[in-house]
């Protein structure tokens, strides 16, 4: 029973930190901007995990086509507007990481139904879409980060995707696992949820970060071993936030103290 207890602590204290670690603690700082949207101007909105259920009578699972949707989940930025947070647990630059990803925004967007319902709008299959993006194009924004909370370093423009992109949530996924960046929206056309799934391939969704993107004033690249800021800036539109995560993937010696845990129930196991 001992073994047993130890095992089961250690693998709960691992749980515990690394969901402790994984999302944004703190608003450093919320402007609304011009033209954000009326009510959702509630910050915190955008700390701790992004959503998986939307509550409610006409809720239901946050998924690539129902996106997040209440005020109380997302937090909205207009133009010339900005919101930073911070991470209690430094985000690593980490090429390492998959696809070189390290932390992630998520928002609203989700993928556009073209068939499922008729024109009456009864049920008539498994919705499907063709790609399209709500929001698309809609907006830019500008992508910050820092190590100190004092000087901030954008990311490259050129490298940097706008939040209203790829990839809507999907709340049964995992918010530290990054998409394949190499994964287009054309590459959706046709595929219902089972199909998109396939594509994110456990993923959560949301738009990934390297922070090796990092530019000084003058456009050079910036080495930043870890940061615990990050800034989201609207040039253009609105844009919904819903969370920050941190691309999680334990250390060597994490996955040290996992194995040891792992063991001890086998062979507690094997024991019984």
């Amino acid at each position: 029973m001992q073994l047993r207890s130890i095992a089961l602590a250690t693998l709960a204290a691992l749980s515990l930190s690394a969901l402790q670690a994984q999302y944004a603690s703190k608003v450093v700082g919320y402007s609304t901007g011009d033209g954000f949207a009326d009510g959702y101007t509630d910050p915190s909105s955008a700390l701790g995990a992004p959503s998986r259920v939307t509550p409610g009578t006409f809720g239901g699972p946050v998924d690539p086509f129902s996106g997040p949707y209440l005020k109380t989940q997302l937090v909205s930025v207009g133009t010339g507007g900005s919101l930073t947070v911070r991470f209690d647990a430094p985000v690593k630059n980490s090429p390492a990481n998959p696809f070189g990803a390290d932390f992630q925004v998520f928002g609203n967007s989700f993928f556009v139904v073209t068939n499922g319902f008729d024109q009456d709008f009864n049920y008539i299959g498994a919705p499907a879409t063709d790609g399209q993006v709500f929001g698309l194009g809609t907006s830019t924004t500008r992508i910050s980060v820092s190590d100190d909370g004092l000087t901030y370093f954008t990311l490259s423009p050129t490298l940097s995707p706008d939040l209203k992109s790829l990839f809507p949530t999907d709340g049964s996924g995992d918010f530290g696992k990054p998409v394949d960046p190499s994964v287009r929206a054309s590459d959706f056309a046709g595929l219902t949820l089972d199909g998109v799934r396939t594509l994110y391939g456990g993923s959560g969704g949301g738009t990934a970060y390297d922070i090796a993107w990092a530019r000084d004033g003058q456009g050079n690249a910036v080495a930043l071993d870890r940061i615990n800021f990050v800034r989201v800036e609207v040039l253009t539109g609105k844009v919904e936030i819903d969370g920050f995560s941190a691309v999680a993937v334990p250390e060597p010696s994490t996955w040290a103290l996992v194995g040891i845990g792992l063991g001890a129930l086998v062979v507690i196991r094997r024991q019984r």
